[in-house]
């Protein structure tokens, strides 16, 4: 931080208004690695101190970045700079494999891992009866220090062997593929809302703080249901890419 405002002088007779100019020079730290993904920043006190800025001014800064995505607030940590966002392309991949491929190493904490009978409303994706038996585990998914999502996951019982060494080792399509069974193809329904308690608590964020929804059906090659997949994420930590066409 020091370094990231070194010698900085917002200029106090410009049109454009100081709170404007504080957070370019932030934004501009970011971007070019002053400040690094993921490191804390002072207080708005201390900040607006440096800068010759009132602290609502300040606060009023920092708003504007955590708007635009560039820095998050952490419960009982404070204000940080976001982690570089995942970039997922709409294709059938796990965020386990995007996360390597964009070399960030993923850590998994597995929540929970049981054999139920299966809900009325997840049987019927998966072409099942009510009741049926299903394997349900809920993991943390984990990028350095950054917890970025929360996973819900229903698969067919005796589907492949799952273990939970291996739900903390590699990814659900990692098993797929390692028991024989390929995911060939998926519907999946992106959204947004506000954080619950036990997103706030496992992902680290303010109670009602934006999370992106995902879920996801996926089949194998004979359009046999094989995943029902419930996730949640910080929205700032992602975002998605497709290609449109005039048909």
């Amino acid at each position: 931080m020091v370094d990231a405002l070194d010698g900085v002088r917002l200029d106090h007779g410009s049109p454009v208004p100081l709170y404007h100019q504080a957070a370019q020079v932030l934004e501009a730290a970011i971007e070019d690695g002053r400040l690094a993904r993921g490191s804390k920043l002072e207080g708005e006190v201390e900040l607006a101190t440096r800068l010759g800025i009132s602290r609502p001014t300040m606060r009023a800064a920092l708003k504007q970045l955590v708007d635009k995505g560039l820095l998050v607030r952490r419960r009982g940590i404070g204000t940080m700079v976001a982690p570089r966002p995942v970039r997922r392309s709409v294709a059938l991949t796990s965020l386990f494999d995007d996360l390597k491929e964009a070399g960030r190493e993923p850590r998994t904490r597995l929540l929970s891992l049981e054999r139920v009978p299966c809900p009325p409303d997840v049987a019927e994706h998966l072409g099942l009866e009510p009741g049926a038996p299903v394997v349900r585990f809920d993991r943390l998914r984990v990028a350095g220090s950054d917890p970025i999502a929360l996973m819900h996951n229903v698969v067919p019982d005796g589907l492949v062997e799952i273990r939970e060494e291996d739900l903390e080792r590699t990814g659900l399509y990692e098993l797929f593929r390692s028991g024989g069974v390929a995911p060939n193809v998926a519907t999946q329904r992106v959204g947004a809302r506000k954080a619950g308690a036990e997103e706030a608590e496992l992902l680290e964020m303010g109670l009602g703080d934006p999370v992106l929804t995902m879920t996801r059906i996926a089949y194998d090659a004979n359009g046999r249901p094989i995943e029902y997949g419930s996730h949640s994420y910080p929205a700032e930590s992602y975002w998605f890419e497709m290609m449109l066409v005039d048909l």
